[in-house]
């Protein structure tokens, strides 16, 4: 069954319809994501716009997520479902082959900068290394239809396949224009399947970094049982992974594992986070962070705070590491690697 999207305006007690528009033109939906990729719902940075591949086809859009794997970007455009899923599986088998200089260059190409300095602006990290190592593709659509769901369905749950679909509903509201979005599949659940296939599967443990600085400091958050990140979307917003009941292993940089626990709140701006323990906000607290509510009132430069329980922590000179033991620069990140979760299960009493 195709999905379909309505809009209601709440007037009083009342709800009234509002009427769903025909987009005109798809190119202002490629513009608009082109320009805020974060509309999807995927931390992306786009790298290249009508990219062109060997044999003559160009990509729509070209995206790298924090794992510096390719997403292809295909807007439907009129396409019959055949077409469409045939023109992406095409493009993504060109894609899987690119290296990090024929990325480097795409990037130069569209951005007018190296993918480095694209790269880290996006995510605040480095590239990491190797780059590329998988592919996710996307058809996007203003409407969708029972065909392409099914055989974007199959696709994904009979040969998990990295493959999804997000369309765009258009409402029209007097001299006022609106715009959803609606996924086919979680985006989440299509990629994890997908990775399944090539990678340790997922431990269900979360690794989150903390550290230490004028914004936040790792005694903080012993003391007041959360942690946080800011200072930039690309750094707080890697906080929303974080659920209710997640589990996580607290990573400090350079010096190894520090804490273990249980999630107990979703993000929320530092202004906002109450400490349950002492019935205040986090930011009239006396914090180490001398700096934590630089930026407080701004959503996208503020600091964030998840809520946590801690089962274990110890401090930075206590923290527990080996030879080979997982670290990444990401601010959240899914734990996979066997050996670094078996010792933390050991050092830290995980269940």
């Amino acid at each position: 069954m195709s999905f379909e999207m309505k809009l209601w305006r709440v007037a009083g007690s009342k709800l009234q319809d509002v009427d769903a528009s025909h987009l005109d033109q798809e190119q202002r939906l490629e513009d608009w994501i082109a320009d805020a990729p974060s509309m999807l719902g995927m931390d992306l940075v786009i790298i290249g716009r009508q990219v062109q591949t060997s044999f003559g086809g160009r990509i729509d859009l070209l995206a790298l997520n924090r794992d510096a794997n390719c997403v292809v970007l295909e807007l439907k455009r009129g396409r019959t479902p055949r077409e469409a899923v045939a023109q992406i599986l095409e493009y993504a088998a060109w894609t899987k082959d690119l290296g990090y200089n024929e990325l480097d260059q795409i990037a130069q190409d569209y951005r007018k900068s190296d993918l480095a300095t694209v790269f880290a602006d996006a995510f605040g990290t480095a590239v990491p290394d190797p780059v590329n190592a998988g592919h996710d593709m996307v058809v996007v659509a203003s409407q969708l239809d029972e065909s392409s769901e099914r055989i974007i369905n199959y696709l994904s749950e009979e040969h998990g396949v990295s493959i999804n679909a997000v369309f765009f509903s258009f409402f029209r509201d007097g001299e006022s224009e609106f715009v959803g979005r609606a996924w086919l599949r979680d985006p989440s659940e299509t990629i994890e399947r997908s990775e399944s296939r090539k990678r340790a599967p997922w431990s269900g443990y979360w690794f989150v970094n903390v550290g230490e600085g004028d914004h936040r400091n790792w005694d903080d958050n012993r003391k007041y049982g959360y942690i946080g990140a800011g200072q930039g979307e690309k750094y707080s917003r890697p906080l929303t992974h974080l659920k209710v009941g997640d589990k996580i292993f607290a990573y400090m940089k350079g010096l190894g594992y520090v804490g273990y626990g249980e999630v107990t709140k979703e993000a929320v701006p530092a202004k906002d986070f109450i400490v349950d323990s002492v019935g205040k906000h986090l930011l009239e607290l006396p914090l180490q962070a001398r700096r934590a509510d630089e930026n407080r009132n701004s959503p996208e430069l503020a600091e964030w705070a998840v809520g946590v329980k801690w089962v274990k922590e110890y401090s930075g000179e206590q923290a527990k590491t080996f030879r080979g033991v997982f670290a990444n620069q990401n601010i959240v990140c899914k734990l996979r690697d066997p050996k670094t979760i078996d010792f933390l299960r050991s050092e830290f009493g995980a269940e």
